[in-house]
């Protein structure tokens, strides 16, 4: 056993001794090759670093080189600018020196109008002392002074240029009636020829027929109760009386009166008439009467051959039919100012749809709800704007009563066209108390003028006769004073077609023989 034992200890003690040769050995390898590492390691880094410095050197020579080649540029650009300094220095010293010979020029100059600018004082001087002894002896020789005569010349001047301004106006004035007169005549001669129309008289009262008294009363119903159902439903006033077979529907406003006759005649027709069903007829007949009304614009533009127009305004047409002005029926003069209009248009080689359409729609602003308190021709004129007309049309309707500046050629054919529709006779009819104010009005304006002795309207105010006095009034101030009293006229009054200011001078002797 000790035998084994003693085996054992040396198998375990050369196996220790083999351990640590082959860890020695192992040590020796390593350190060999770390020595062979770090030679190979020296070896490269001397050979990157000689690479490194000749890379280097290679870039602080191409630095070098183009250090030198930017220096060298800026040297020649110093010089250049060198040169260009010295070109202007001497430039600016031949200046100066010429400045310096202008100056003294100058100079010299100046010191001889000083001495002609004092001898020219001096003249002067003289002169006005010998022009105040001229005006003093002429003053004496006039006995008057020269404010005196300044005066009396400017007043002569001013009477001789006001009698040839006149007698250029007169002259003018008779040059235009002879060139334009004629042709005038022959255009609205013709366009009244070719545009005969009817004359529509509209009245405040329509009288409802019915076939019997017993109908009469019913429509009166118990205790007037259906008569004043109808009268709150339409706002027509409703006169019964002894008349046979007839009832009278009394309102200012036309479409009332048309409702509430349409109303009576279905009512008649159904033989129910009591309050409910007369507020259900007059709505039902309202809703009819409004499409009546856009119907009958659709007609009217249609027949004109008037196309493209906003609805609104077709409505606004529609409406025509049933207001009047002066008696007049307010669409029936529409649709005859349109075709007056077109037809002089197509005489002055002028758009004749253009003024068809402007004739057409100048009353527009008489049936409109909007803004009462202004004035119709201007009220029509926003809602053709409003409604996207063309400014020609827009123009023409708030210019033809002259209250805006006429911008449009159509403007002045609207407002012939208008005075003539209306001015015809038959045409329109006044209540008689504004026809006399009228008269009176147009005979005070020319009596306030100085030097009338009387004024008389005839021919219905379309004419106007002033007698002046000989010794106040003389013929040149005759011909001032009709003018003067025309446009004042025209300025302050409203009239239908035009009127003819006739001022009579004439001188009367008086004897007797007794």
């Amino acid at each position: 056993m000790n035998t084994v034992l003693i085996y054992i200890l040396v198998a375990v003690l050369s196996a220790i001794t083999a351990l640590c040769a082959y860890i020695v050995v192992r040590r020796i390898m390593l350190k060999g090759q770390k020595e062979e590492i770090l030679r190979k390691a020296e070896i490269e880094a001397e050979s990157i670093r000689k690479e490194k410095i000749f890379q280097a050197k290679e870039k602080f020579l191409q630095l070098k080189s183009e250090h030198e080649q930017y220096i060298n540029e800026k040297n020649k650009q110093i010089s250049d600018i060198e040169n260009r300094l010295k070109q202007k220095e001497n430039s600016l010293n031949q200046q100066n020196s010429e400045l310096g010979r202008k100056n003294k020029e100058a100079e010299a100059i100046r010191e001889n109008l000083k001495a002609q600018v004092e001898i020219a004082t001096k003249k002067s001087e003289e002169y006005e002392k010998l022009r105040q002894d001229a005006i003093r002896q002429i003053e004496e020789i006039a006995g008057m002074t020269a404010a005196e005569a300044k005066n009396q010349l400017i007043e002569s001047m001013k009477a001789e240029a006001k009698t040839q301004a006149q007698s250029y106006i007169n002259d003018m004035m008779d040059e235009a009636r002879l060139t334009a007169s004629k042709e005038a005549k022959r255009i609205v001669i013709n366009t009244i020829q070719r545009t005969a129309s009817e004359t529509a008289i509209e009245n405040a009262v329509t009288v409802f027929h019915i076939e019997s008294d017993e109908i009469k009363g019913r429509i009166i119903g118990r205790e007037g109760r259906n008569i004043r159902a109808l009268e709150a439903a339409t706002g027509v006033e409703i006169v019964v009386d002894d008349t046979p077979e007839a009832i009278l529907l009394s309102a200012f406003d036309p479409v009332r009166r048309e409702v509430a006759r349409l109303a009576l005649h279905q009512l008649v027709l159904d033989g129910r008439i009591h309050p409910a069903r007369i507020e259900e007829v007059v709505a039902k007949v309202q809703k009819q009467l409004e499409d009546e009304i856009m119907e009958t614009g659709k007609r009217t533009c249609i027949d004109l051959g008037i196309h493209g127009m906003h609805i609104e305004l077709v409505k606004l047409i529609g409406r025509m039919k049933y207001r009047s002005s002066y008696g007049q029926n307010l669409l029936q003069h529409a649709r005859e100012v349109a075709n007056i209009c077109a037809t002089m248009a197509s005489e002055l080689g002028l758009n004749p749809k253009v003024a068809k359409r402007a004739g057409l729609l100048h009353d527009i602003g008489k049936v409109s709800d909007e803004d009462p308190e202004l004035p119709h021709a201007i009220l029509g004129m926003k809602l053709a704007e409003k409604y996207k007309e063309k400014p020609d049309v827009c123009n023409a309707i708030g210019a033809h009563h002259e209250e805006i500046e006429m911008t449009s050629i159509i403007s002045p054919l609207v407002m012939v066209g208008d005075a003539i529709s209306g001015a015809r006779p038959g045409a329109r009819r006044e209540v008689i108390e504004s026809y006399i104010k009228r008269l009176k009005d147009m005979e005070n304006i020319a009596q306030s003028y100085p030097g009338v002795t009387k004024t008389y309207a005839i021919q219905a105010g379309r004419e106007l006769r002033v007698i002046v006095g000989a010794d106040q009034v003389t013929d040149q101030d005759a011909e001032t004073l009709s003018t003067d009293i025309a446009k004042q006229i025209q300025e302050e009054m409203v009239y239908p077609g035009q009127v003819k200011i006739t001022v009579i001078r004439e001188t009367r002797s008086v004897a007797f023989a007794k």
